[in-house]
């Protein structure tokens, strides 16, 4: 009997993921409960088992919403029956401190995946984001004009984190689940207008469909792909020239920098000054690269995190300050 073409469309990405590894090697499935990453975790247990991997379904309850914490119990209790070889779950709080709630989960489900990997001793975290999730996010950088490293989408792979279902479709995971007859849940989050998100997924993309034929999705996912062969090239080169700099950010030197390079090199160094990458906008960057481009006196830019960056001595610094402004 031959493999249905969703379940092999999902199986097939995992199983190149996993192949990376060695045997005895942990992995930890990221599961809310949803069809892309009960897939995912149908996927991982199949071919990880076949490779001797030791597969750890973990679920992450934000307590976004009533009834989360049982939520999360019955995706643990799903996962074990699906033949992971152990659960873990954990609960977050999640504070917003200006960003969104959607980034406020993001930025705390990660942090407690982290901890749980390092505490279980795992090598790779997969995460069931999908090509429909990829396209959503391109749309969403075109919204807040974000720039090609928004554009490019979500990554593959980075640090300890795998994204193998980048390239399947969100139909594949949901046929895939019902085809080995596994239960998913519709976190009512997805269709709660609120988030943005949301929004663009039932409301944006089938508009684009309609008016603009079918495709749309894969046409923006590949345009993330092609985007994030440039961003990532730029970017090593900022990173290059930012560790040649030691600290210090000459306006002299800075200047001669093409605009694209200067931007990335003045955007790692107030990161690096305390301000949240998530609230750091390119507006503000661009009035940092004013005092390089620009200088017309200006006493300094107030940026997120509570830092300020000024032109002293013909160099560019960061400092502590007040609280910041909106520029």
């Amino acid at each position: 009997m031959s493999l249905h073409p969703s379940i092999a469309a999902v199986r097939r990405p995992v199983r190149a993921t996993l192949e990376q590894l060695e045997p005895g090697e942990k992995v930890v499935v990221a599961c809310s409960g949803g069809a892309d990453s009960l897939a995912l975790a149908s996927a991982a247990i199949f071919e990880g088992h076949k490779l001797g991997l030791h597969v750890i379904g973990a679920t992450v309850d934000h307590g976004m919403q009533g009834g989360s914490a049982a939520q999360a119990e019955k995706v643990v209790a799903q996962l074990a029956e699906m033949g992971v070889d152990e659960t873990v779950t954990a609960t977050v709080e999640v504070k917003t401190d200006g960003d969104g709630p959607e980034a406020a989960a993001r930025q705390a489900r990660y942090a407690v995946l982290d901890q749980l990997a390092e505490r279980l001793g795992a090598s790779v975290i997969l995460l069931g984001h999908t090509r429909d999730d990829q396209a959503e996010t391109v749309l969403l950088g075109l919204t807040r004009g974000s720039g090609a490293r928004s554009l490019s989408g979500m990554r593959a792979s980075f640090d300890r984190y795998r994204r193998p279902l980048l390239a399947t479709t969100r139909t594949d995971t949901e046929t895939a689940c019902q085809v080995e007859g596994i239960d998913v849940w519709n976190d009512p989050h997805n269709r709660d207008f609120a988030y943005t998100r949301a929004r663009i997924r039932h409301r944006v993309l089938p508009v684009l469909e309609e008016h603009l034929g079918p495709g749309v999705t894969d046409a923006l996912a590949r345009t993330a792909e092609q985007l994030r062969e440039d961003a990532d090239f730029i970017d090593d080169i900022a990173e290059a020239m930012h560790r040649e700099l030691d600290g210090t950010l000459p306006v002299g030197v800075l200047a001669q920098y093409p605009a694209a390079v200067r931007t990335r090199v003045l955007r790692i160094a107030a990161l690096e000054a305390g301000s949240p990458a998530a609230e750091l906008t390119r507006e503000h960057v661009k009035a940092v690269e004013a005092l390089v481009t620009g200088w017309r006196g200006q006493r300094w830019i107030d940026l997120p995190g509570h830092i300020r960056a000024l032109r002293t001595d013909s160099s560019i610094v960061f400092e502590s300050g007040p609280s910041p402004t909106s520029i």
